[in-house]
């Protein structure tokens, strides 16, 4: 009785310190690095994060336009290190309000983008009118 229970001990002593000196998977997931965006022209902007992955990017944030008749639009561009273009994408712009928007962008290059254009614009039909670009750099 004492070896069956002394057995049914240490394998419960075994699992528990198995459980508490096992990593937790948060702590192995890669956190990938972020910058803060703000292009503002007047009353409008386009304000967000970019996100910086391995072969892309990702641009979140929120675009406002105070009139309905001057919307706005973002216009989010991947640069290599000479800062060549590598891919663009845009949002689908606002008229009047505010709203999120997302707008990924690839780089398919070894090390991904080194920098980020991103443009406030008019949310014209391509090519848009740019009013102000800003370029951001990955950390």
């Amino acid at each position: 009785m004492r070896t069956r229970l002394a057995a049914a001990l240490c394998g419960t002593v075994l699992t528990a310190g198995t459980l508490l000196s096992a990593p937790t998977a948060s702590a192995q997931a890669t956190a990938y690095p972020t910058t803060p965006f703000d292009v503002t022209v007047g009353n409008t902007y386009t304000r967000g994060t970019i996100t910086w992955y391995d072969r892309s990017v990702g641009v979140t944030g929120t675009e406002k336009s105070v009139d309905v008749s001057n919307c706005r639009g973002t216009t989010v561009f991947t640069l290599d290190s000479a800062r060549h273009q590598l891919d663009f994408n845009y949002s689908g712009g606002v008229c009047g309000t505010s709203a999120a928007f997302t707008a990924p962008a690839t780089a398919d290059v070894p090390g991904g983008a080194s920098f980020v254009r991103v443009c406030l614009d008019d949310a014209g039909v391509y090519p848009p009118t740019y009013y102000l670009c800003k370029v951001y750099g990955r950390p």
